[in-house]
């Protein structure tokens, strides 16, 4: 399956390397200093980013959006498509987000990117969400009506994009939500919040198809990236995440109807000093869904609480009003752990823990080296499968 993924992606690259060459003799540069935007970290820069916006993607060759280097302070902003070529969002400098609550309260995202074809988001500047004005009011582990706080950057609807060498800094919530989104990928993403802070996922992806995201240093309070209902097709390689959650399929079975989540290829990462390593995770009870054709392959653990970790009975909230003894209806099959090896903080490194009336089945597990002074263990609770080559600790599938 991962050769399979890489080989779209070499088409993809090669697809998208003819259109910047169609477009690269025709570009032109739409600077924000020219509109008005001012370099000073406290001039609200919104009106010139979006008007920018506006004049580069109706341009019908590259149109090439430039922040230089310096900071720039910015509201909320919507940038929409679709447009008339490809569109570059060029930010070399560094751009803050607002730190007034009645600025940011109630926003789904500080900045959103919707309805989009051939766009890139690049030139090594940084998006610096000054969550720490924001993360105080985060009580949503004891409050399921807790006010929201706003993702940093939303994508929705892009389509055949490329996002690279881009640095995000403390959002308030979510560093990236990807919606709605197809052939998309990411490179080369450096995100930052400190282990503390709450629901500071990295990059979450929810009903998208085909998106790829290389060569990435994550480090949150939160799963590095997590993979919501709807996600089809995707492929991590070259991760490098810690601190946080790990890499997290979930939570899933949290709402009627969720599509199943598939065909996904998580290979060739290190994960250091985590709560979980890999894992899925589903809520109990919850309405039925599926998830299938998972590879997690050649992953490194360091001092990782969790490695391995499948949870039917995922319940966030403190007071724990969650299940009362009823089970998820998320069926889990067909999942590879191969060659996961490196050192676990918790004596149990496998932990297999399935729904009693949606047994996960056809797991395999190949190669699994996991450490722990004295010598790790697994558990398992309704886990079908098979373990196959060197195994530590020693493996308890059925």
């Amino acid at each position: 399956m991962g050769s399979t993924l890489v080989g779209h992606f070499t088409l993809f690259l090669i697809s998208w390397l003819v259109i910047i060459t169609k477009v690269q003799s025709d570009n032109k540069v739409f600077n924000v200093i020219n509109f008005g935007a001012v370099a000073d970290g406290k001039t609200d820069n919104s009106k010139a980013f979006v008007d920018v916006w506006k004049q580069a993607c109706a341009y019908s060759g590259r149109g090439v959006v430039l922040i230089p280097k310096g900071t720039y302070y910015a509201s909320s902003m919507v940038f929409n498509g679709p447009c008339k070529g490809q569109t570059l969002f060029s930010i070399e400098g560094i751009l803050k987000a607002p730190i007034d609550k009645k600025e940011w309260v109630g926003l789904e995202s500080w900045i959103s990117f919707r309805y989009i074809v051939h766009l890139e988001i690049s030139g090594g500047g940084s998006f610096d969400g000054q969550g720490s004005y924001a993360w105080p009011y985060n009580d949503c582990q004891t409050n399921p009506h807790c006010i929201q706080l706003p993702t940093s950057i939303g994508l929705e609807f892009v389509n055949q994009s490329l996002m690279k060498d881009i640095k995000l800094i403390n959002s308030k919530s979510f560093n990236m939500k990807v919606f709605g989104c197809q052939d998309t990928t990411f490179e080369n993403i450096k995100i930052r919040a400190p282990a503390t802070s709450p629901n500071t996922d990295g990059i979450h992806i929810g009903s998208s198809t085909g998106i790829k995201i290389f060569s990435s240093n994550i480090a949150t309070g939160d799963d590095c990236v997590s993979i919501g209902p709807g996600t089809d097709n995707l492929l991590v390689s070259g991760l490098t995440c810690g601190p946080g959650h790990g890499v997290s399929i979930g939570s899933l079975g949290k709402y009627p109807n969720e599509a199943d989540v598939t065909n996904l290829v998580i290979q060739n990462c290190n994960i250091s000093g985590t709560s979980n390593g890999v894992r899925i995770k589903t809520w109990a009870p919850s309405p039925p869904s599926n998830v299938y054709n998972v590879t997690f392959e050649n992953i490194g653990m360091n001092n990782v609480d969790n490695p391995i970790i499948i949870d039917q009975q995922y319940c966030p909230f403190e007071t724990k009003k969650c299940g009362n003894g009823a089970s998820s209806q998320v069926q889990i099959r067909k999942v590879k752990f191969n060659n996961i090896y490196g050192t676990s903080k918790g004596k149990v490194a496998v932990e297999l823990k399935c729904s009693p009336s949606k047994p996960c089945v056809e797991l395999s597990l190949k190669n699994i080296n996991l450490n722990f002074p004295g010598g790790a263990t697994s558990s398992c609770s309704n886990a079908h499968g098979t373990a196959t080559g060197h195994e530590q600790p020693p493996p308890c599938i059925n």
